[in-house]
């Protein structure tokens, strides 16, 4: 019989230390014994008996999105309402950052999140607002949440948006993304006739 350390556990079971502290707690994983030392420790046998129940143990996941690296200030108020959301509710979650247009549907953290959504990885995702998921298109990954059961909660959910709200918003949203792109290029062609000349 094998006997394991609570940091040797936790990396077993893909948890923190912390859960585990709490799940001993509860009764949910009880330490074997404890140390002189008063560490406690686990039997392996017990470790892989639960891995083994809860290996469809699904994530909590935070998913904040700002827009440009100016606005990372943003992104990390955004990511901590989040995660004191997520601490006052669930025992272990995870927050995917993302720093790109709404209209970017390519980004890194968008793009592990959906395939989290698909690969039957999560319980819950959490968003401050709709629109962070995209700026167009949210519906779908709202929709996509449904089909694989996870359950979508949006702290700043306003149901008083009118649609002319709604709309005059999107299209806010376009001229601000295509103006940039366009001042982008323009600038990009400034830079080489300087360096032409």
């Amino acid at each position: 019989m094998r006997h394991v350390s609570i940091g040797e556990a936790a990396l077993i079971l893909g948890l923190s230390v912390i859960t585990l502290r709490r799940w001993d707690k509860s009764g949910l994983l009880k330490s074997m014994f404890r140390t002189f030392g008063n560490h406690r420790r686990y039997d392996i046998e017990d470790i892989f008996k639960l891995f083994k129940k809860d290996s469809n143990v699904k994530k909590v996941i935070g998913y904040s999105r700002v827009s440009t690296l100016e606005q990372k200030k943003d992104l990390k108020v955004q990511s901590e309402i989040i995660s004191n959301y997520i601490v006052s509710k669930y025992d272990d979650y995870e927050i995917i950052e993302d720093i790109g247009s709404g209209l970017n549907y390519k980004k890194n953290g968008l793009k592990k999140l959906i395939k989290m959504i698909c690969n039957q990885e999560l319980s819950v995702l959490v968003l401050t607002h709709k629109d962070r998921l995209l700026r167009f298109g949210s519906e779908i990954i709202i929709q996509l949440c449904e089909r694989f059961n996870v359950k979508v909660e949006i702290l700043n959910y306003n149901e008083e948006e009118t649609f002319e709200q709604a709309l005059c918003n999107d299209v806010l949203s376009i001229i601000t993304v295509f103006s940039a792109k366009l001042y982008g290029k323009r600038s990009h062609k400034n830079k080489k006739l300087l360096e032409n000349a």
